[in-house]
């Protein structure tokens, strides 16, 4: 992963607008100061997963299913992230895929992945990411998405559009649902798997094709970038596509779930907004959103 950002986008990007009323200025130098330390941080992590991942790294717990993992690494990572942004915020909260969850007293919360795509790295896999967002009073602010052996690096602030590596990004114009190139996800109980795959079967001769990455974070930025045309999936938690979501909306892509509701558990989808209004209901008629 690039150590330093071609050029700070923030020269030249709009300020940050804030609903509350309160002093934009005060708004850009809170956001600032977040972004920088969400970029550190996750580089840092992710120069520690790229560099000192053992040669026999194995399973050192599982979570819902025999196949949903945690390495030593996970755990590694997250404790880098929190002692490193602790350190510059006591007052703030946590919500960490690995258990960091911390009632904080600032109105700011960092919801983190250390590793999006834990089975890919446990494999040597190359898509795998740090994906750090901090929230505002509930409302995802700054989003950084590190993947370090693309040597890439995804950010956005609320209001001020999406970069890669210091780059502005923009999604790919929407093509015709026959010629989208989709990416999705498979959770980790069998009988939702059972499901997901039925949903595939469906939908895979509607389209151009389907691709299974196995990083959130990484596939709502491959749609913020014109990688993909959109991206479901079932199942995700806050920190698989707090930091993610935020940078496709930032890109011009749209993200929700289930008609009428924002991405979440239950359902995420984030494409250009004319191929949004396509899939949407398309696969709630599927019922992508149940198992």
């Amino acid at each position: 992963m690039p150590d330093r950002l071609h050029h700070d986008p923030r020269s030249n990007a709009p300020r940050s607008t804030d609903p509350r009323g309160a002093d934009p200025t005060q708004t850009d130098a809170l956001y600032d100061e977040l972004l920088d330390i969400a970029l550190e941080a996750a580089r840092r992590a992710g120069a520690l997963l790229r560099d000192g991942r053992p040669a026999d790294l194995g399973v050192a717990a599982t979570k819902t299913s025999p196949i949903d993992v945690v390495t030593e690494m996970d755990i590694a990572s997250e404790k880098l992230i929190t002692g490193f942004i602790g350190e510059r915020r006591p007052d703030d909260g946590f919500l960490g895929e690995e258990g960091a969850s911390v009632d904080g007293t600032s109105g700011i919360r960092w919801v983190i992945d250390p590793v999006d795509g834990t089975v890919n790295y446990l494999y040597g896999l190359p898509a795998w990411a740090v994906s750090i967002a901090a929230e505002r009073d509930g409302e995802v602010v700054v989003g950084v998405v590190a993947a370090p052996m693309r040597g890439e690096t995804y950010q956005a602030v609320l209001g001020r559009g999406a970069f890669n590596n210091g780059e502005r990004i923009r999604h790919r114009p929407a093509p015709p649902l026959s010629e989208a190139l989709l990416g999705t996800g498979f959770g980790y109980l069998a009988d939702r798997r059972a499901a997901q795959a039925e949903v595939v079967r469906t939908l895979l001769p509607r389209v151009r094709d389907i691709r299974r990455g196995g990083s959130a974070a990484i596939d709502l930025c491959d749609v913020a970038c014109g990688r993909l045309d959109a991206y479901y999936e079932r199942g995700l938690n806050p920190w698989d596509l707090a930091a993610g979501a935020l940078i496709a909306r930032e890109a011009g892509a749209r993200t929700g779930g289930r008609p009428g509701r924002a991405a979440a558990h239950e359902l995420t989808l984030a494409a250009s907004p004319a191929l949004f209004a396509e899939l949407q209901p398309l696969l709630d008629e599927l019922g992508a959103w149940h198992d």
